[in-house]
């Protein structure tokens, strides 16, 4: 087999892998892509929602955070304070986190009434829906892994439209770095938007791997295995790990710390925040079931600016300072990706680079649906002709068996696939046609 000959067979097998994948995977792409938009916008969007608490026409003197407190645990019935997240300016409600019957709620009380503006479930929140959407289609765990899944094959989709743009044989640059109109106008706005969005869209891929569930507990097993993982990673897998770490700081109901205890000590703390300079938000936590100490912490989504500090629960003294210069690399190299991922690292400039990226991935979307509508032939899929051999090189199985075990979803994915193809779609003649399997 000659040269060309290995090109035209390579070609031929990246392009049905990216027509089958891109077939299932536009509507994930669209939702990812636009649920991620949302989210770059976080703090503008709940700023927003939160606007009837900010800003408010105070008359007489602020009451203290411990009254604060006390006023949002009466809210719910042996409630436990999570934590108290300062008011960003001085005319606002704070936000104050209590836990009751296994659910966290965010109670905005007025600074000097003490009334309750506000009550809502935290997964009730709109942020926290559109991320459980982005993260987890609404569905939870199942959820969870088809995006992981959609995830693993949009990089795969990425790595093999590059090479199918790959100029052979072609004059000029329509079509490669511009684009041209009439029959090829929906064609060159696939290929010369993806060239143009490929650095940035690899990056959003790569750097949401850490949350997710498989990927991300097989990175946490990595990191426990060569003694890199902190006490307490900045960043979570899933909802159920979210879950599991409330419940192992919060216990269960009858051992949950004495309100008063609190009361004592918030004061203290939001004094000590007002020295300390933080990036908002600025969350207090008291000591519950897994940390002793009282936390004060920086939890800007910008994580680059993020610090945390610890006192001792009797005394006041600070015990522990942990600014993000003093974290791991591997905690640093994610907190920066994961800063950029939510648009917050460098600021408007990084949310109109992700943006930019979500449209042209949904105008990708868009424009390969309509290619294949126009081509495709009646009563079949459409997909490019298989090689009738179904032999692959050495240097394609490698290729496959890197990004298998690289993304293990794929990987298992991959064998799902084949196992069906094999075992149930040739057997049916007609689905076998319509599919355009070998």
């Amino acid at each position: 087999m000659d040269k060309v000959e290995k090109q035209g067979r390579l070609y031929r097998m990246l392009w049905r892998w990216h027509f089958y994948a891109g077939i299932i995977l536009l509507p994930f792409i669209i939702i990812l892509s636009l649920t991620g938009m949302v989210y770059l916008f976080k703090p503008q969007i709940e700023r927003a929602i939160d606007k009837p608490y900010h800003n408010l026409q105070l008359s007489g003197a602020i009451a203290p955070p411990s009254a604060q407190v006390a006023a949002a645990l009466k809210t719910e019935p042996n409630a436990q304070l999570r934590h108290y997240e300062m008011p960003e300016f001085k005319n606002d409600a704070p936000r104050i986190y209590i836990f009751s019957k296994g659910k966290e709620y965010v109670v905005y009380v007025h600074p000097v009434t003490l009334q309750i503006l506000k009550k809502v479930p935290k997964e009730g929140r709109f942020m926290q829906i559109a991320r459980n959407i982005h993260g987890e289609l609404l569905i939870g765990k199942k959820g969870s892994y088809i995006v992981e899944a959609a995830a693993s094959w949009a990089i795969i989709m990425v790595v093999s439209g590059l090479y199918l743009w790959w100029p052979r044989n072609q004059k000029g640059l329509g079509g490669i770095l511009y684009v041209r109109g009439g029959k090829n106008l929906w064609r060159d706005l696939h290929s010369v938007t993806g060239i143009y969005v490929s650095v940035f869209a690899m990056f959003f891929l790569l750097s949401g791997l850490p949350w997710t569930d498989v990927w991300g507990e097989g990175f946490k097993a990595v990191r426990r295995a060569t003694h890199t993982m902190p006490e307490r990673q900045d960043w979570t897998t899933s909802r159920k790990e979210e879950h599991n770490r409330l419940m192992e700081e919060m216990g269960h109901e009858g051992h949950e710390l004495n309100a008063p205890y609190y009361n004592l000590s918030v004061d203290d703390l939001v004094a000590h925040a007002k020295l300390e300079n933080l990036k908002y938000p600025i969350e207090i936590a008291p000591p519950n079931k897994k940390t002793k100490n009282w936390v004060l912490r920086s939890q800007s989504q910008n994580r680059t600016q993020r610090i945390e500090i610890e006192y001792d629960a009797k005394t006041g003294q600070e015990l522990k300072r942990t600014p993000f210069a003093k974290r791991h690399i591997i905690d640093k190299v994610v907190g920066v990706a994961v800063a950029a991922h939510e648009g917050q690292l460098f600021g408007p400039i990084n949310q109109l680079l992700g943006v930019l990226t979500a449209l042209a991935l949904s105008l990708m979307s868009v424009s390969a649906f309509k290619m294949w509508l126009s081509r495709k032939p009646n009563g079949i899929l459409g997909a490019p002709p298989p090689i009738k051999d179904q032999k692959i090189g050495f240097g394609i199985a490698f290729l496959i068996l890197f990004f298998a075990l690289f993304l293990p979803v794929l990987g298992i994915s991959l064998v799902i696939v084949a196992l069906i193809e094999t075992l149930i779609l040739k057997r049916i003649a007609p689905v076998k046609n319509w599919l355009g399997i070998a």
